[in-house]
């Protein structure tokens, strides 16, 4: 007798709720957190595997207990991470619609603060100091978007209204909502005229190390540097030449290492500011990633593909 499919999410069916009424009725959905929650007995009939938002990989691992799986969807907009575990046959999909909102804005802030020097200003606060006097506006200068995917974009539609040139480019050039994208293959002529460099592109084989010692040196002095794609994407050291001289500065939320130690050097390079890979992790997070599982249940109980496909590797 075969058993029905099971479907494992991250949630309860409460916080879920409302779900389609034949998924409810059939009973085949278990609730597993992979943090700390129980773990169902049911991994052998598992189809539709929503992983928690983690990056323990003890919940990757649990995929080589699923012979009956179909579809992984992630909850992170990246999905590197998970290649390594994806049987032949199987689906994966990403979070695309749950971090655009909150990357971008912690992007904004990021530059933000780092053009203003605000890490000083609470320094001088906790000493008792008053550390008047002119700091870099955001205003008239030229923000690069290296990576104009969802995320990307979504930096992009915050920006405006901010009174800077915006440069857009990504993997191929194309037009774009807010103005043209600008290939890759451009960037040596683009950097030179880029005060501000937001880094959003996904961790690739392509991307990785791709903001290297030479894409560096050919920013101009001053230049502003943020980060909050993959800390792969940047090379460290080349990055803590720069900011280390004094020519660059920099506003990360993701490091290579991560996390990253106490005593790295990143930590008191000057003028870097670093956030502990939040862009994802606000209040704007479980309402989106909330709509998009009952999105893909909707259209898995209706025999729909999935949105949000990634990767289907061949049996």
């Amino acid at each position: 007798m075969v058993t029905e499919g099971r479907i494992w999410v991250p949630y309860t069916l409460e916080q879920l709720a409302p779900l389609p009424a034949k998924l409810v009725g059939a009973h085949v959905i278990d609730t597993y957190d992979g943090i700390g929650g129980p773990i169902p007995g049911t991994a052998a009939d598992v189809e539709l595997y929503v992983l928690p938002y983690t990056f323990d990989r003890e919940h990757l691992a649990r995929i080589a207990e699923m012979p009956r799986l179909q579809l992984i969807q992630t909850l992170t907009a990246g999905y590197e991470h998970v290649l390594p575990y994806l049987p032949p046959g199987v689906r994966l999909c990403n979070g695309r619609g749950i971090h655009e909102t909150s990357t971008a804005e912690l992007a904004l802030a990021l530059t933000l603060a780092a053009l203003r020097d605000i890490p000083a200003f609470v320094r001088g606060q906790d000493a008792g100091e008053w550390r008047s006097g002119f700091y870099p506006a955001l205003a008239d200068k030229t923000v690069l978007i290296l990576g104009y995917g969802a995320i990307g974009e979504a930096v992009d539609r915050r920006f405006q209204g901010f009174e800077v040139d915006v440069v857009r480019v990504a993997r191929s050039a194309r037009a774009g909502g807010h103005g043209p994208v600008r290939a890759t293959a451009e960037l040596p002529e683009l950097l030179p005229h880029a005060d501000v460099v937001i880094v959003t592109v996904p961790l690739t084989e392509d991307t990785r190390g791709l903001v290297d010692a030479a894409f560096l040196a050919r920013l101009p002095a001053g230049a502003l540097v943020v980060n909050v794609a993959r800390g792969a994407v940047v090379d460290t050291d080349a990055l803590l030449a720069e900011t280390g001289a004094g020519r660059l500065r920099a506003a990360l939320d993701v490091t290579d290492p991560e996390p990253l130690p106490a005593d790295h050097p990143l930590r008191f390079a000057p003028g870097v500011l670093i956030s502990p890979h939040v862009g994802g992790s606000s209040s704007a997070f479980l309402p989106r990633a909330l709509r998009l599982i009952r999105e893909q249940l909707e259209r898995w109980s209706e025999g729909v593909a999935p949105t949000n496909i990634v990767r289907h590797r061949a049996t």
